[in-house]
């Protein structure tokens, strides 16, 4: 009851800062400072690794698969890694497809370079392209998806497309067991991640070392939730 009073008192303090401006977005290292890029345990890219979530939103039931691939793409002069990420119903008919575009620089920061994204109606046909952007097109800017060193009360810009794509996260802290259908992970990071353009919605996400993502639930605004459920590695 503490936690769920705690969450929802958090979350309410962050969609008074969703309101303003928020952080600004950081500068991304010149493409020398990606050079000798360096692992990050919390938002891993290491080719060949499928991450398979479920869940549901609104009622419906989805299968989510994020891979890493051997993909790369270079934006702005920085090689970028390419994941791949498929959001399917549970028939199995496609909901959304996603590209996403990450780099780790000399530090570990994971910036975002861009996104590729469209969704489906459930008759097969394309729904839309809304949030699809890319650093360096139209006045777009990378983002951080994961500091290098996470702390309680970091708080950053994940991408910056006005308008367009606009998603933030605040780091809240660690948690020292989490369950999932998987397993039990333990000292897991947790931050709440929010966009302007989706007023009111507040969403808590928790990453695993080693993995990345293992749960991320609303805790605000909606009732989107979705869990690990398998980890494939080449």
């Amino acid at each position: 009851m503490f936690a769920t009073t705690l969450a929802t008192s958090v979350a309410a303090a962050i969609l008074v800062v969703a309101a303003s401006a928020g952080p600004s977005a950081a500068p991304a290292p010149a493409p020398q400072g990606f050079a000798h890029p360096q692992a990050n345990g919390w938002f891993p890219l290491e080719p060949g690794t499928t991450v398979v979530l479920r869940g549901t939103d609104d009622g419906v039931h989805f299968r989510e698969r994020v891979r890493v691939t051997d993909h790369t793409r270079v934006i702005e002069g920085v090689r970028t890694r390419v994941v791949r990420d498929v959001l399917r119903r549970a028939d199995g008919s496609l909901a959304e497809r996603t590209t996403d575009f990450y780099a780790a620089d000399d530090a570990g920061n994971v910036w975002y370079f861009g996104e590729n994204t469209a969704t489906y109606l459930p008759n097969g046909h394309l729904d839309s392209r809304e949030g699809t952007w890319l650093a360096g097109r139209d006045g777009a800017r990378p983002g951080i998806i994961m500091k290098a060193h996470p702390k309680a009360t970091d708080a950053y810009r994940q991408e910056l497309y006005p308008g367009h794509a606009e998603d933030q996260a605040w780091t809240v802290g660690f948690k020292a067991t989490l369950r999932t259908p998987l397993r039990r992970f333990h000292h897991v990071l947790r931050s709440f991640e929010w966009t302007r353009l989706e007023p009111g919605v507040v969403s808590a996400k928790y990453y695993a070392e080693g993995i990345g993502v293992v749960r991320e639930q609303d805790v605000a605004g909606g009732n989107e939730q979705f869990v690990v459920v398998a980890v494939h590695r080449r």
